[in-house]
């Protein structure tokens, strides 16, 4: 084994030990040591097999190191959420880039389902790992049981 550059999210931390994710092919890496990263980072590094078996990994170089604030919110998507969300079936998914950097994700489900979309939404790993792809420090989930919509914003700051 060679030698690995990329971004990686952190999906599990302890003392002695880390396990990062590639957020471009999903390919799991445990790490042999923490060098003190925290679940939700998001690195910007190299990663290398660690001898003599290597089946574990060490962090040998950091790029950049962020973390990604994952947030709960209680405020109702905005109107322009729910615009995207009007000509949307239940169960569909409207994408749209925001102006700079950043996407908006917008969800049409049962009304009786937001709560446990929602939480779907911020339990799963591929949500920090498609923030790290964009670029995001933020994910704000938004919801409205009354319209159905709930609303996922990756955004840069």
């Amino acid at each position: 084994m060679t030698e690995k550059t990329g971004t990686f999210v952190v999906t599990h931390a302890e003392s002695e030990s880390a396990v990062v994710r590639d957020v471009e092919t999903a390919q799991i890496h445990t790490l042999a040591s923490n060098p003190g990263l925290e679940v939700h980072d998001v690195l910007e590094a190299t990663v290398a097999p660690e001898p003599p078996l290597e089946v574990a990994w060490q962090v040998i170089d950091v790029a950049e190191r962020r973390s990604i604030d994952l947030v709960d919110s209680d405020l109702e998507p905005t109107q322009h959420a729910t615009d995207l969300a009007a000509d949307a079936e239940v169960g569909d998914l409207v994408q749209e880039e925001r102006a700079g950097t950043g996407e908006i994700h917008v969800f049409r489900v049962p009304d009786d389902e937001v709560e446990a979309a929602a939480e779907d939404v911020l339990e799963d790993e591929e949500t920090i790992a498609r923030a790290a792809r964009l670029e995001a420090v933020r994910v704000e989930v938004r919801r409205s049981a009354d319209s159905g919509v709930l609303s996922v914003r990756y955004l840069p700051d």
